[in-house]
């Protein structure tokens, strides 16, 4: 199983997206990470600085973690091309067709995912994937 370490994931995305500044050939999860770079013009500056490996991002910074932020992209990405939990990509065109912009769609489930993340680290507990459906169902509302 794939189970990179924070540097080796970050890595990861600064390569994908000097490849796609290059002009380089990828992988497809190369093309696929630089897309959601793409996506994030805000990002850009950081993935290239020099520090990026280093940095820290904390909440108390106000500052949303490049990193994490594009992980979890690339998460949901993974989730909608297998429909897992089962049921995840139907509710998905619920959000895009309410929202009516894609990234404002994934940026929906990017919050819920966020959320059952959280809750699983705090109580201790694997992921609720109910739960998660459940926050993008109300979402789509």
């Amino acid at each position: 199983m794939f189970n990179p370490s924070r540097d080796q994931a970050r890595q990861f995305l600064i390569e994908a997206w000097s490849k796609r500044r290059h002009k380089l050939p990828g992988t497809p999860m190369d093309i696929l990470a630089a897309d959601l770079v793409d996506l994030h013009p805000e990002y850009h500056a950081l993935l290239e600085a020099e520090d990026a490996l280093t940095r820290e991002w904390t909440p108390e910074q106000g500052e949303t973690n490049p990193f994490l932020h594009l992980s979890l992209h690339l998460a949901i990405e993974e989730q909608l091309s297998i429909d897992q939990p089962p049921g995840v990509r139907a509710t998905f065109e619920s959000l895009l067709s309410r929202r009516g912009d894609r990234h404002d769609a994934l940026h929906a489930m990017l919050d819920c995912l966020g959320e059952m993340l959280w809750r699983a680290q705090r109580n201790k507990q694997p992921p609720d994937g109910d739960a998660y459906l459940d926050c993008l169902r109300r979402a789509a509302g």
